[in-house]
């Protein structure tokens, strides 16, 4: 998975894997989200986030990965 910030753009991806990209939607204002060819997600956009996110909280990434059993 990749995550990018873009402040020239004003936008935040998710890119969840590296499938080619064949259809986007608009799934609420603001919020694209990219579909393979199987209709799964590859990756969603915020857009406008300089006023849905403080640029602090961009400034640094928190992951929290499953622990193996």
């Amino acid at each position: 998975m990749r995550v990018k910030v873009d402040l020239e753009s004003d936008a935040l991806y998710f890119r969840l894997c590296e499938d080619p990209i064949e259809e986007s939607e608009e799934a609420v204002p603001g919020i694209v989200v990219d579909y393979n060819k199987e209709g799964k997600i590859v990756g969603i956009e915020i857009l406008g986030i300089k006023e849905r996110i403080p640029l602090k909280e961009l400034s640094y990434v928190k992951v929290d990965l499953p622990t193996a059993a």
